[in-house]
């Protein structure tokens, strides 16, 4: 497994954990999730420019 790949699965877990619909994080709106899926978009494109 590449780097890129790893970094892809963990941001994607970190994501889901992010989602405002457990009782925990509820009160933490979309902002954690919405920067998380900006970073995922940005690895995702430098995967797939061979970047890292």
């Amino acid at each position: 497994m590449t780097l890129g790949t790893i970094l892809i699965i963990i941001l994607i877990l970190l994501l889901i954990g992010a989602i405002p619909a457990w009782p925990y994080s509820g009160s933490w709106g979309y902002g954690p999730s919405g920067i998380l899926g900006v970073i995922l978009v940005v690895v995702l494109i430098l995967v797939l420019l061979g970047r890292i």
